[in-house]
């Protein structure tokens, strides 16, 4: 039994140191390391700058007209001459031709709603004349440039007022050949 015992006592003394020589080691919580996000430079798609002359080559007559590439003038009331207001928009309009020598241009004379059918048609086509002359005179080709009459026929705005009348009496500027 003393065997027993000596055993018994060796254990404990054996427990004990063991059990009272470990400290407990401290577990500090692991910190991740910080990862910044970088965010590397997309290379950016410009798109490219077109140049006039590929703008207009990209679009259709439909597209040209629609843009108003070529302005349209206003008279006053039973005049044919062009008003000194309007000459920068024929220049305009001139400059813009003479860049594109292969562009044919058709003139609609227009009136407002007084007068006759017949007296319309007749002012109409003055106005569509003194237009292309105008245009002729700032250097461009007679034969690219067409005109026609509508006179009252196809107003731009309805009124019976005289805001309504001036913008009635016009030259629109109609590309018909690129």
């Amino acid at each position: 039994m003393k065997k027993w015992m000596l055993i018994v006592v060796a254990l404990s003394i054996v427990l004990m140191f063991s059990a009272c020589g470990k400290k407990a080691a401290k577990v500090e919580p692991v910190q991740e390391p910080v990862v910044e996000k970088v965010d590397e430079p997309v290379a950016q798609v410009e798109k490219p700058v077109l140049s006039e002359e590929e703008l207009f080559q990209q679009k259709s007559l439909e597209e040209l007209n629609k843009d108003q590439i070529l302005k349209r003038i206003n008279f006053d009331f039973d005049m044919y001459a062009i008003r000194e207001d309007m000459k920068p928009i024929v220049q305009a309009n001139a400059n813009w031709l003479l860049k594109f020598p292969s562009v044919e241009v058709l003139i609609e004379g227009h009136c407002d709603e007084k007068g006759t059918i017949e007296y319309n048609i007749a002012l109409g086509e003055k106005r569509a004349e003194a237009a292309k002359n105008y245009l002729v005179s700032l250097g461009l080709n007679a034969a690219k440039v067409k005109i026609i009459s509508y006179g009252k026929s196809k107003p731009l705005v309805q009124g019976v007022d005289e805001a309504s009348y001036f913008q009635n009496r016009r030259a629109e500027f109609i590309i018909t050949k690129k």
